[in-house]
């Protein structure tokens, strides 16, 4: 029983959802969108009463009463944000609203994009978690309540899965894919740089500073320098002595 009225308070959930955005962007209906909208939750307060209600028949607690206290837990951490995010899809589809930004793929929006997924998750395991104990203490009897007991270890793990994973943004974050033309301007830039270290490399040799057979000196010089070195040694050399007064 609890499952079919879990499908069909989700199922309600999203009626009333799209009659409060149909009343507000298709009939201009501001005040009838207002009240469907706000009735959202009591979704969620018929299904806990519903839970509350069976389990004070006597009925032996089982996954069902757990799915449905982790369907509130739920309803009440994400409820808003999927109706901010759903009214503002609508306003930009039918009443020319700026088109909504998509969550962040890459580095530190990533990361801040899943520590918030990762809050809403822990807030909906605490809320969930809390319903459990209080019909673990409405029960008192652990022999009809060891289904919920087992439901509260699950939201937890299901809360740490979600921090682990925003952790992981954090410490590694995703670096955005380099573009073709990134890739092709990073390549001009490179053989730039080559370009320019061959010229002054080059340029260094030609006035006898560079490294090698280009050094300081004689026998460092260019060898065109050097031969023309060479002869004017040899001219000196030959020439008569002047002679003395």
């Amino acid at each position: 029983m609890l499952v079919t009225l879990v499908i069909a308070c989700e199922v309600g959930f999203w009626l009333l959802l799209a009659a409060g955005l149909t009343a507000r962007y298709g009939l201009k209906w501001r005040r009838t969108s207002g009240v469907l909208l706000v009735s959202v939750p009591v979704v969620d307060v018929v299904l806990l009463v519903a839970t509350i209600v069976d389990l004070r028949r006597g009925t032996t607690a089982n996954w069902s009463h757990g799915l449905a206290a982790a369907y509130i837990g739920f309803s009440v951490a994400y409820g808003h944000y999927l109706v901010k995010r759903a009214d503002a899809w609508v306003a930009y589809r039918f009443a020319g609203a700026p088109k909504p930004p998509k969550p962040p793929k890459y580095g530190t929006a990533r990361a801040k994009y899943e520590w918030q997924i990762a809050l809403r998750t822990v807030m909906a395991a605490v809320v969930a978690i809390g319903l459990l104990q209080c019909a673990i203490w409405m029960v008192g009897d652990a022999a009809r309540t060891a289904a919920l007991t087992s439901t509260q270890s699950r939201m937890l793990w299901i809360g740490g899965i979600n921090v682990v994973i925003a952790l992981t943004y954090t410490l590694w974050p995703k670096e955005a894919p380099k573009s073709a033309d990134s890739a092709q301007k990073e390549r001009k830039d490179l053989k730039a740089d080559l370009v320019k270290a061959y010229v002054l490399d080059k340029a260094a040799r030609r006035h006898g500073t560079g490294t090698g057979d280009y050094g300081t000196g004689t026998a460092g010089k260019n060898p065109r320098d050097r031969d023309r070195a060479s002869g004017d040694a040899s001219a000196n050399a030959s020439a008569p002595a002047s002679k003395k007064p």
